[in-house]
């Protein structure tokens, strides 16, 4: 996460939430997203379909994304430390398996954890709970999933932590008497609610804040008996029910929290359903980079499913004239390979994996081909060309050839563009706009359609020049300004495209500005 990261905090301005329903007082939790959304959710495993699950850098991953929820699974050493840890065992990258009941917290942590999931988390270890307590607080809430554990001192670790506002403990019934006298009440507790137990009898006697339901049985009735009585609601929506249907069936009966292995998919599709007019167009940089390897299919499929307007693509040539997607001149950053891909027949290239430095589960991934990437987002998408490496002729043929022509807009250089302009005027041209004296000229020379604006010289008066010859304002909000008050500022100015990296940092910021919420 970048330094930014204490501002990007601020604008969440964490508070606590002591909200009544129908005269029944709720466990007051902390509220890390504020204003808060219709409902709250809680990432399985933090990200954990996006780093080790129930590790530091998937936790880390929740709020910097601006979730509400980690749910982690905690389990007891044989020294009698807490860790988070998904089963009974941890396997580490040397392919040694421990059993965590049969051993101490430092033999555990001699366990490298990471690389196994990708090897950019080679530093990944087993997350002890009380550093995992020091991690979120503040920042995102916890259910715990409680296995084997101490419940006396899971307890005390909680409240000497300050932390007793940011967790709810899912627990057996047996565990969640024990907590409950253990904590004497100062703390939130859940269980497993099925059709039969009463309503809201079986909550009370087991002192529950909060109740877990099947997605299939989360209705509105079983909502507004558990909302009567001041309880939370909480629906796993995992594997076959982790979809748009089941989302918004569970939404409309009133759930308070959704548990999910694709947080990233539910923001964004229920913001949509909410927000029918956006403030602002977004690209997603070489696909949905954060998600899955860039530049691949997996990128521009998951950022189809984020609702992206724009993709921003790469395309490069081989040494046998084929075309790939590929940001990098050089094969070596990006897949398994070595040495300029212009130097690199195709046959070459299509032995590479494009994923497995991403994620070993995209390890088969590989370049895709112009035409193949045409072939998958052909009609879903808009596509923000980068003709890193295309004769303008050819780039013409292909997105002709798949109908897109009108719903692309390349971006290169003055002379490439006019080239391409003469070949095919229907083309959207875009090219960068360094300094505000560069405007006239490429007006009067190109009349594109957009241009790719550098940041730093973004200003009202800029887009509103920009508007008045008729060309719209792209900017990328890369690096240092992945921020939701530079993508608020920037909206106010009226810029019409605003490329990221940080979809849900973005989304949350247009679900702000549509709400007139400062």
């Amino acid at each position: 996460m970048t330094s930014t990261c204490p501002r990007l905090l601020r604008v969440y301005l964490p508070v606590l939430s002591l909200s009544l329903c129908c005269g029944a007082q709720e466990f007051p939790f902390f509220e890390p997203v504020q204003p808060p959304r219709p409902f709250q959710v809680m990432a399985h495993g933090g990200e954990g379909g996006q780093a080790p699950p129930d590790s530091k850098a998937a936790l880390r991953r929740c709020f910097e994304d601006g979730l509400e929820w980690a749910e982690v699974e905690v389990r007891l050493t044989r020294d009698g430390h807490h860790i988070l840890a998904q089963g009974p065992q941890v396997q580490g990258a040397d392919g040694r398996t421990l059993d965590v009941s049969e051993h101490t917290l430092d033999e555990l942590l001699g366990l490298e954890v990471g690389s196994a999931f990708a090897a950019r988390y080679a530093s990944e270890r087993v997350l002890p709970l009380v550093d995992c307590l020091q991690l979120a607080k503040g920042k995102l809430n916890l259910c715990l999933h409680c296995n084997t554990i101490a419940p006396a001192q899971l307890a005390r670790e909680i409240l000497e932590a300050g932390m007793e506002r940011q967790v709810v403990l899912h627990a057996d019934a047996d565990q969640l008497s024990k907590l409950q006298a253990a904590s004497e009440s100062k703390l939130a507790l859940m269980g497993r609610w099925q059709p039969g137990m009463a309503i809201p009898a079986w909550a009370r006697t087991n002192h529950l804040a909060a109740v877990e339901i099947a997605s299939s049985e989360a209705t509105s009735a079983v909502c507004r008996e558990f909302h009567a009585a001041g309880i939370k609601v909480e629906a796993g929506c995992l594997r076959q029910s982790d979809h748009s249907e089941v989302w918004d069936r569970v939404q409309a009966a009133g759930v308070d929290w959704i548990q999910t292995d694709l947080p990233e998919e539910l923001v964004a599709h229920a913001l949509w359903q909410r927000l029918k007019t956006r403030p602002v167009l977004f690209s997603l940089h070489r696909g949905a980079n954060r998600y899955a390897p860039e530049n691949t299919l997996p990128a521009f499929e998951k950022g189809i499913r984020l609702g992206a307007d724009f993709v921003e693509f790469d395309v490069r040539t081989t040494s046998d004239g084929k075309f790939y997607l590929l940001h990098d001149s050089v094969l070596d950053g990006k897949t398994d390979g070595h040495g300029p891909i212009a130097a690199t027949p195709s046959s070459v290239i299509a032995t590479l994996s494009a994923g497995v430095k991403f994620r070993r589960a995209f390890a088969k991934v590989g370049l895709p081909t112009l035409d193949d990437f045409l072939t998958t987002v052909e009609g879903k998408v808009n596509l923000y060309f980068d003709a890193k490496a295309i004769p303008p002729e050819i780039l013409s043929e292909a997105v002709e050839r798949h109908h897109l022509a009108e719903r692309t807009v390349v971006y290169q250089s003055l002379d490439y563009l006019l080239k391409l302009k003469a070949i095919n005027p229907r083309i959207r041209a875009l090219p960068p706009l360094g300094a505000p004296d560069e405007l006239a000229p490429l007006a009067e020379k190109l009349k594109p359609y957009a241009v790719d604006t550098q940041w730093n010289i973004l200003s009202r008066d800029l887009i509103a020049r920009c508007h008045a010859l008729g060309i719209l304002v792209f900017s990328d909000a890369l690096g240092s300004h992945e921020r939701i008050e530079d993508y608020l500022q920037a909206m106010d100015w009226g810029i019409d495209l605003i490329q990221t990296d940080h979809p849900l940092r973005l989304m949350r910021a247009i679900e702000l500005r549509a709400a007139k919420v400062r």
